[in-house]
């Protein structure tokens, strides 16, 4: 980190030349890449890190104008040198959705990101962009038992478990294909929406965007890995984007019950999936931080199971392994 300091000051000298800055920690995330925060005559931006070759830039500077050009608040690309992984951004300010998602005002804010994102999806065009196909599904389910049962828990899974693993996989693959397919930002949640003007939603870490799944960046929002949202404020959400979307002319269900039911299984995956990662960041790149959103992610995975019969033998399976408990054990 402190060869990359020194690169990214060079680089700001370059660009800025003479006139003095003043650089801060703003955050960093679950990947490689770092941010800055640069205050100037007054103003302030934000100075992405994202080195070579372990990250690329540059599926965010082409994402950032699609989503600009669309009319959606997101970072302006002000200077760039993919090259080198290095960009400097406009700041969208330092408050998270999550500081207000669950306050007195919840619904409000639930309600401006429900708008942004079926701007999103109705205006920011998926062409070019990678398919959310079989593989890639497959491979994220696939983190769970690799990394959450087998590295973190340390389970030693049969044949019969791996079994009911392949099978509830294929059938969740099946459901998240049948959906439309719109762009997809994959990481729709609190803490990638910043508090902009007039409630309007920031919109930030879209770098990997794919086209996909027409639930997937609702399930991000309403089923977060870091806010529980009580299931009759989920309801009032699902339905506001239900009307929301259907007035932007998106391809949902008529009925809103098939769209809990995409919803609820789409979630699924997304749910195998977080868990895996969340795992996989302590074992592999020493983030202790998410442990402690684990069991919720496995809270909404247990009561989809218990929803759908075609679950029902992966909720039997968690339940026996006692996942869960598991999970808080080595929490505490």
């Amino acid at each position: 980190m402190a060869l990359r300091l020194q690169l990214i000051r060079r680089w700001l000298n370059e660009y800025l030349g003479d006139q003095d800055y003043r650089l801060e920690v703003a955050s960093d995330d679950a990947s490689f890449r770092h941010y800055l925060r640069l205050h100037r005559d007054g103003q302030s931006f934000i100075v992405m890190d994202a080195p070579p070759p372990q990250e690329d830039c540059a599926p965010f500077v082409e994402i950032a104008g699609r989503l600009r050009d669309a009319g959606l608040e997101a970072p302006e690309v002000l200077h760039a040198d993919i090259p080198r992984g290095l960009l400097l951004l406009s700041d969208l300010g330092e408050r998270h959705f999550s500081e207000v998602l669950e306050g007195d005002y919840g619904d409000t804010y639930y309600d401006a990101a429900i708008a942004a994102l079926v701007q999103m999806q109705s205006r920011v065009s998926d062409a070019g962009l990678p398919p959310y196909d079989r593989g890639r599904l497959r491979a994220e389910m696939a983190l769970f038992p690799e990394w959450l049962l087998t590295v973190h828990l340390g389970l030693v899974l049969n044949a019969d478990a791996r079994q009911v693993l392949d099978e509830a996989f294929f059938f969740l693959e099946e459901a998240a294909l049948k959906q439309a397919r719109v762009f997809v930002h994959r990481d729709y949640h609190c803490r990638n929406l910043m508090l902009g003007s007039a409630g309007v939603p920031g919109i930030l870490d879209f770098q990997d965007a794919v086209s996909g799944p027409l639930c997937y960046d609702l399930v991000s929002l309403l089923r977060d890995a870091y806010i529980y949202l009580p299931e009759e404020r989920l309801d009032r959400c699902l339905a506001h984007y239900h009307a929301t979307a259907c007035a932007a002319g998106l391809p949902v269900p008529v009925a809103r019950e098939q769209l809990r039911r995409s919803f609820d299984l789409m979630g699924a995956q997304r749910h195998l999936k977080v868990a895996g990662i969340f795992a996989r960041l302590y074992h592999r790149d020493g983030k202790a931080r998410y442990l402690k959103d684990i069991p919720r992610v496995l809270t909404y995975l247990v009561a989809v199971c218990g929803v759908y019969d075609e679950l029902h033998a992966l909720g039997v399976l968690l339940q026996r392994l006692a996942v869960c408990e598991r999970v808080e054990e080595f929490r505490a």
